[in-house]
């Protein structure tokens, strides 16, 4: 158990799930038989990222800082899977400059455009296409006109290479029965099959056919054409996973550990000292079936507090409340009482902190992993 004197908040990384999440996903990408390119922004630490990218595995990141980071750490091969703007291709030339394999994405002809004007490093870029398979956020439709116009652009100038084409599914994140996750990934499959003869036609090769989200990633589908397939939360899942059913709460590998500082029984309320500031403003499970609020509660060894979550933070307070109301027993939550919080999105979570505790099902130190943030 840890010491009466460890600081709260702190996040936990439980190490045997942490390990058996890494594990199921390498092993289901594999027998898909595509590549896998895991997103490190979940965690961002090269102590995680070992474990499900050791050095030589290609990776996505979601900014430069990470980038840069990552390839201190000997990764080479690095997709920023966010569309890149001109204010940026300092940063990326002097990535590229030192090593770095790096892909950039664009979605428009604007994009392509910009891009193409600005370059102005000796080396030679590489730049994909982000195609919109579901209407979730960014990216081309397969069918655009634009579509071969964007490859043309890229194609004619002098130090950027076409590479191929990059999608991310995130209305999987709306999946909520398995008959649904698996038409996403099927439609992801399908409609980036589609971009792919669509520039064919027109005399263009796609190197890379990359796709992803944790809940498609995790399908049994027809990956034919596809060469990478990319996820990224799998490593410790989420309340916001769980409540999908990719994973079950007892999967969660990451968790906030925070003390009680007080109780108001009248009220029906415990008092933590893990407020936004450290659970995130994150409600990705508001409009579903089961609110998690912004995070379920367990004890010290990570046990499900049935019934009981975080249902409102301050910057550094939190207050727990249980589904059906009442007075709290104060037997049961006992002043300086450590309890864990299980998190509605990991990756909002983690960035609150600038490590991460890994421990065993006992509550012993294994290692204390660093990460990076900022952009």
């Amino acid at each position: 158990m840890p010491e009466n004197t460890m600081m709260t908040p702190a996040c936990l990384i439980d190490e045997a799930k942490f390990k058996r999440n890494v594990e199921r996903v390498a092993n289901h990408v594999a027998a898909q038989g595509c590549q896998l390119r895991p997103h490190v922004k979940t965690l961002k630490s090269v102590a995680a990222a070992r474990y499900y990218a050791p050095p030589g595995t290609p990776i996505t990141v979601s900014t430069l800082a990470e980038a840069s980071y990552f390839l201190a750490a000997g990764y080479r091969d690095i997709l920023y899977a966010v569309v890149v703007t001109p204010n940026k291709l300092s940063e990326v030339a002097s990535l590229v400059a030192d090593g770095a394999q790096l892909t950039v994405m664009v979605d428009s002809v604007a994009g392509a455009s910009a891009l193409s004007e600005a370059w102005q490093s000796p080396h030679t870029l590489q730049v994909a296409i982000e195609v919109d398979v579901d209407g979730h956020r960014a990216g081309i439709q397969p069918d655009a006109e634009a579509l071969p116009d964007i490859a043309t652009l890229l194609c004619k100038a002098e130090k950027l290479q076409f590479h191929g084409l990059v999608a991310h599914a995130g209305a999987s994140y709306g999946s909520f029965t398995p008959a649904a996750r698996h038409d996403m990934a099927e439609q992801e499959v399908a409609r980036m099959q589609h971009a792919v003869r669509h520039l064919t036609e027109h005399g263009f090769t796609c190197q890379m056919v990359s796709i992803g989200s944790t809940p498609t990633a995790l399908e049994d589908v027809d990956r034919t054409g596809i060469t990478e397939i990319r996820a990224g939360v799998y490593a410790t899942f989420d309340c916001v996973m769980a409540g999908l059913d990719v994973c079950k709460v007892d999967d969660i590998a990451l968790s906030v550990l925070t003390s009680v500082i007080g109780t108001q029984p009248h009220k029906g309320q415990v008092l933590i000292d893990a407020g936004w500031m450290a659970l995130s403003r994150d409600t990705g499970t508001a409009t579903t079936s089961f609110d998690c609020g912004y995070g379920l509660v367990c004890d010290l060894e990570g046990k499900l507090l049935d019934g009981w979550y975080v249902a409102h933070t301050n910057q550094e307070h939190g207050i727990i409340c249980h589904r059906d109301g009442g007075k709290v027993a104060t037997d049961m939550f006992r002043f300086g009482q450590m309890l864990r919080i299980l998190p509605v999105h990991a990756c909002a979570t983690a960035s609150q902190f600038s490590q991460y505790t890994v421990v065993d099902a006992h509550m012993q130190t294994q290692a204390v992993w660093s990460r990076v943030n900022g952009w």
